[in-house]
């Protein structure tokens, strides 16, 4: 059973976007929109370009944040609070996910490659407010995204979680690798399911799956 694969875990770590909420809601979209116009705002470019631009820092650093730091020497902080001005009203609460993520033993947290204050409204959002022990945003791992280990390690330390009796939950399979060279359950939260080594579990409805753990 799914359970007993689960009773040694004492900390849950949960990602945000398309993990605590599903992807057919599109909130990234808005986000991709803004980070785009930032990006040929900033770098004098045209909109193919940034496109371009943004892929090449996913695929090489894991976000267009951390590549435009490495790359451009940008200050992440303005850049944090313009891509992430959006509409949060199309995010619906979810009661039944509320109930399972209360409903788990021990410590509950968020980790994210956004900054914590976005979190905080995706939270309030979806009804999620004051289920969670803290929240953390990229600006916690000292700007390192996810999937460094460095950022993983880094959020471990400071919350004292022991990643053997952890879980982690991620939309990204990329984000799972270093939980699970790091002793963590993973669990892959997407439409379809991704046969690797790194990913233990995998689930297109988080609140289901979560209700095996109970």
């Amino acid at each position: 059973m799914v359970k007993q694969q689960f009773e040694h875990v004492t900390s849950w770590v949960f990602d945000l976007d398309n993990t605590l909420y599903p992807p057919q809601f599109r909130l990234f979209d808005q986000i991709e929109v803004r980070m785009t116009a930032w990006v040929m705002n900033k770098l004098g470019v045209g909109k193919t370009e940034a496109d371009r631009l943004r892929q090449h820092y996913w695929d090489r650093y894991g976000t267009t944040l951390a590549g435009l730091m490495r790359e451009h020497d940008i200050d992440p902080a303005p850049y944090l609070e313009d891509v992430h001005d959006i509409d949060f009203t199309v995010l619906p609460t979810d009661a039944e996910l509320a109930a399972r993520i209360r409903a788990l033993p021990g410590r509950r947290i968020v980790y994210t490659n956004a900054c914590a204050p976005y979190a905080h409204r995706v939270l309030e959002a979806r009804g999620l407010i004051g289920l969670f022990d803290a929240v953390y945003g990229v600006e916690h791992a000292g700007f390192r995204p996810k999937p460094e280990q460095a950022a993983f390690e880094s959020i471990f330390a400071q919350d004292n979680i022991n990643p053997k009796t952890a879980a982690m939950f991620e939309d990204d399979p990329r984000n799972l690798m270093a939980p699970h060279a790091m002793g963590m359950k993973t669990v892959h939260v997407a439409p379809k399911t991704l046969k690797a080594r790194h990913i233990q579990h995998h689930t297109d409805d988080l609140a289901a799956f979560l209700a095996q753990l109970s």
